[in-house]
């Protein structure tokens, strides 16, 4: 399952992603910056608005085993994910 993520202890609410991709991102009540919406991730402006961040505080994580994955909302594929061993 793929996400979308921001780091909250790495954001420092400038709002560039926000600007540039307000499908995705809006402020949070501690004025960073939060995923709204977690689908529809081919689009340019998610793509840059992610390499915009200049904390690299977003990243598109998860894993390309599709109805496969085990992982459910928690999804941070990495090596030792459950939906990736056999």
């Amino acid at each position: 399952m793929t996400k979308i993520t921001v780091n909250e202890d790495t954001c420092i609410g400038c709002g560039a992603c926000i600007a540039i991709d307000s499908e995705h991102f809006d402020f949070n009540e501690d004025g960073k910056s939060s995923v709204i919406k977690n689908n529809n991730f081919e689009t340019d402006e998610l793509k840059n608005a992610i390499s915009s961040c200049p904390v690299g505080a977003i990243k598109l994580e998860g894993c390309d085993c599709g109805d496969e994955c085990k992982c459910g909302d928690d999804c941070q594929c990495g090596d030792d994910c459950a939906c990736h061993q056999k």
